[in-house]
């Protein structure tokens, strides 16, 4: 039996950098403690969403994955307790600045980057200002015990491509961190249910356990509804937080089975690629 314990973050971040570390450090450490082989931290996590407004000040906060200390302190952490750490960071490469995460391993080591492909525009999330769309394309890494782990960010989350793609890659398990909440210009919009909803049939239509992790708190006026999860590959919820809730949940998965009802379901038997053809037109 090949099984894989994973973990999802939740809590709330400020303008202190190390401060939120140190905070995440605690709650990895509590995962960790939990049995936990791969942890998850929300997106951007080095700080509160910057994204809510445009501001050129803020592109010095951007540092290549050699010198982020979000990076390096969870490169430390993950060989100190041999579990891997996907982690969402403020990336600079030269003039280029992209919303990536750092793969790391449970030696510590970075695996590769992933740089976010979908990049969003829009009222409270002003990410075409600070990010170039990413350049990397879908990326999967080695896993604990031979397994593949998926990971997209936030925006990425939507598109049924991003984890149809990250399958056909081999994951066995889907990742997602996050940052989202209210929307600024409509204050009756709630998008918690539809975000949650996205994933979950993220996890019925591929067969595949899926981890989300989001922030919580207000930021200057913007409330991050957290409600992270991890759903079992048939779209059940297994794991869960409030919307306020700081803290760590987690679940465990035996993949031989999980493959064996992929397998039963017959989606990627059936899949018909020479009819997708319009799937990568243009509109």
């Amino acid at each position: 039996m090949t099984q894989i314990t994973v973990a999802a973050l939740q809590l709330a971040f400020t303008s202190d950098i190390d401060a939120n570390i140190a905070n995440v450090t605690e709650l990895v450490r509590e995962a960790a403690g939990k049995g936990a082989q791969v942890i998850l931290p929300p997106e951007l996590f080095e700080g509160e969403y910057f994204c809510r407004v445009e501001d050129e000040g803020l592109f010095a906060n951007a540092k290549p994955v050699g010198q982020h200390k979000a990076v390096l302190a969870m490169q430390q952490l993950a060989a100190e307790l041999q579990v891997s750490i996907p982690t969402s960071f403020f990336e600079a490469d030269g003039p280029h600045h992209y919303n990536s995460l750092a793969m790391i391993g449970q030696d510590g080591s970075v695996k590769g980057v992933y740089r976010k492909s979908h990049i969003p525009d829009g009222p409270g999330y002003e990410e075409k200002f600070y990010f170039r769309p990413g350049n990397t394309g879908f990326k999967v890494w080695p896993g604990p015990d031979a397994t593949t782990l998926g990971v997209g960010i936030c925006w990425d989350q939507w598109y049924p491509e991003t984890a149809r793609a990250l399958m056909l890659m081999g994951s066995d398990v889907l990742f997602f961190p996050t940052a989202i909440g209210s929307e600024p210009h409509d204050t009756s919009l709630d998008t918690a249910r539809l975000w949650r909803r996205a994933m979950v049939g993220h996890a019925v239509s591929n067969v595949v356990p899926v981890v989300a992790a989001n922030r919580i708190g207000v930021e200057h006026g913007q409330t991050f509804y957290g409600t992270s999860f991890i759903t079992d590959e048939r779209g059940d919820i297994v794991a869960e937080l409030g919307r306020e809730e700081t803290g760590v949940i987690t679940a465990s998965f035996d993949l031989d089975r999980v493959k064996r009802h992929r397998a039963a379901f017959g989606f990627f038997r059936d899949r018909r690629p020479e009819l997708y053809g319009r799937l990568v037109q243009d509109i």
